[in-house]
Protein backbone atom coordinates (compact mmCIF):
# COMPACT_ATOMS: atom_id res chain seq x y z
CA UNK A 1 0.00 0.00 0.00
CA UNK A 2 1.28 3.03 -0.56
CA UNK A 3 -0.07 6.82 -0.95
CA UNK A 4 2.39 9.75 -2.35
CA UNK A 5 1.01 13.23 -1.23
CA UNK A 6 2.79 15.97 -3.42
CA UNK A 7 2.03 19.86 -4.63
CA UNK A 8 3.25 21.09 -0.77
CA UNK A 9 5.37 24.28 -0.86
CA UNK A 10 5.51 27.90 0.05
CA UNK A 11 2.83 29.99 -1.06
CA UNK A 12 1.91 34.14 -0.34
CA UNK A 13 -1.18 34.35 1.56
CA UNK A 14 -4.21 34.74 -0.96
CA UNK A 15 -2.32 32.05 -3.24
CA UNK A 16 -3.72 28.43 -4.25
CA UNK A 17 -1.91 25.34 -3.96
CA UNK A 18 -3.30 21.83 -5.50
CA UNK A 19 -2.43 18.90 -3.16
CA UNK A 20 -2.33 15.38 -4.74
CA UNK A 21 -2.46 11.95 -3.32
CA UNK A 22 -1.65 8.84 -5.85
CA UNK A 23 -2.92 5.66 -4.10
CA UNK A 24 -1.84 2.36 -5.16
CA UNK A 25 -2.00 -1.18 -3.54
CA UNK A 26 -5.26 -1.58 -2.68
CA UNK A 27 -8.92 -1.01 -3.87
CA UNK A 28 -8.92 2.84 -3.84
CA UNK A 29 -12.66 3.49 -5.31
CA UNK A 30 -13.94 1.10 -2.51
CA UNK A 31 -12.29 3.81 0.11
CA UNK A 32 -13.20 7.02 1.91
CA UNK A 33 -10.60 9.35 1.22
CA UNK A 34 -9.52 12.59 3.37
CA UNK A 35 -7.07 14.85 4.03
CA UNK A 36 -5.32 15.82 7.36
CA UNK A 37 -3.50 18.37 8.88
CA UNK A 38 -1.07 19.21 11.56
CA UNK A 39 0.74 22.45 12.40
CA UNK A 40 3.24 22.51 14.72
CA UNK A 41 2.48 22.39 17.94
CA UNK A 42 -1.28 21.35 17.18
CA UNK A 43 -3.25 18.38 17.39
CA UNK A 44 -4.20 16.69 13.79
CA UNK A 45 -7.53 18.14 12.38
CA UNK A 46 -9.42 16.85 9.54
CA UNK A 47 -9.63 19.49 6.57
CA UNK A 48 -11.72 17.59 3.91
CA UNK A 49 -13.01 14.02 2.92
CA UNK A 50 -14.36 12.38 -0.15
CA UNK A 51 -17.20 9.79 -0.42
CA UNK A 52 -15.65 6.38 -2.72
CA UNK A 53 -17.88 7.30 -5.47
CA UNK A 54 -16.92 11.47 -5.10
CA UNK A 55 -20.77 12.47 -4.40
CA UNK A 56 -20.01 13.46 -0.77
CA UNK A 57 -17.89 15.29 0.38
CA UNK A 58 -17.59 17.01 3.95
CA UNK A 59 -14.76 19.85 5.02
CA UNK A 60 -13.45 21.12 8.66
CA UNK A 61 -14.84 24.78 9.42
CA UNK A 62 -11.74 26.43 8.92
CA UNK A 63 -11.38 25.50 5.36
CA UNK A 64 -15.13 25.37 4.59
CA UNK A 65 -15.36 27.42 0.75
CA UNK A 66 -11.88 27.76 0.35
CA UNK A 67 -10.92 24.03 -0.27
CA UNK A 68 -12.13 21.95 -2.22
CA UNK A 69 -11.75 17.91 -2.07
CA UNK A 70 -11.98 15.69 -5.26
CA UNK A 71 -10.77 12.63 -6.47
CA UNK A 72 -10.34 10.54 -9.62
CA UNK A 73 -11.03 6.60 -9.25
CA UNK A 74 -9.40 5.91 -12.88
CA UNK A 75 -5.71 7.96 -11.84
CA UNK A 76 -6.11 6.52 -7.84
CA UNK A 77 -5.42 9.63 -7.26
CA UNK A 78 -7.51 12.41 -4.44
CA UNK A 79 -7.00 16.59 -4.56
CA UNK A 80 -7.35 18.96 -2.20
CA UNK A 81 -7.57 22.61 -4.19
CA UNK A 82 -6.78 25.00 -1.67
CA UNK A 83 -7.43 28.75 -2.41
CA UNK A 84 -7.29 31.70 -0.43
CA UNK A 85 -4.55 30.57 1.77
CA UNK A 86 -3.56 32.01 5.34
CA UNK A 87 -1.02 31.83 7.54
CA UNK A 88 -3.19 29.36 9.80
CA UNK A 89 -3.13 27.04 7.07
CA UNK A 90 0.72 26.47 7.17
CA UNK A 91 0.85 22.67 8.35
CA UNK A 92 1.70 19.30 7.25
CA UNK A 93 -0.79 17.85 5.06
CA UNK A 94 -1.59 14.07 4.97
CA UNK A 95 -3.67 11.94 3.11
CA UNK A 96 -5.87 9.07 4.47
CA UNK A 97 -7.50 6.01 3.03
CA UNK A 98 -9.92 4.88 5.82
CA UNK A 99 -13.80 3.22 5.76
CA UNK A 100 -13.63 0.94 2.96
CA UNK A 101 -17.55 1.22 1.88
CA UNK A 102 -18.47 3.07 4.61
CA UNK A 103 -19.94 6.37 4.75
CA UNK A 104 -18.22 9.86 4.75
CA UNK A 105 -20.12 11.37 7.89
CA UNK A 106 -19.16 7.88 9.82
CA UNK A 107 -15.56 7.99 8.95
CA UNK A 108 -15.05 11.78 9.81
CA UNK A 109 -14.45 10.51 13.29
CA UNK A 110 -12.25 7.37 12.28
CA UNK A 111 -8.54 7.72 11.88
CA UNK A 112 -7.32 4.33 11.03
CA UNK A 113 -6.31 2.76 7.18
CA UNK A 114 -3.42 4.10 5.43
CA UNK A 115 -1.56 7.03 5.54
CA UNK A 116 0.80 9.12 3.61
CA UNK A 117 4.16 10.34 4.87
CA UNK A 118 2.43 14.24 4.32
CA UNK A 119 3.30 17.22 2.13
CA UNK A 120 4.20 20.56 3.96
CA UNK A 121 2.35 23.86 3.02
CA UNK A 122 3.91 26.72 3.92
CA UNK A 123 1.90 30.18 3.76
CA UNK A 124 4.09 33.18 4.26
CA UNK A 125 4.89 36.85 3.19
Amino acid sequence: VQLVESGGGLVQPGESLRLSCAASGFPFSSYVMKWYRQAPGKERELVAAISAGGGTTNYGDSVNDRFTISRDNGEQTVYLQMNSLKPEDTAVYYCNADCPRGLVRSCVTKTGGYWGQGTEVTVSS
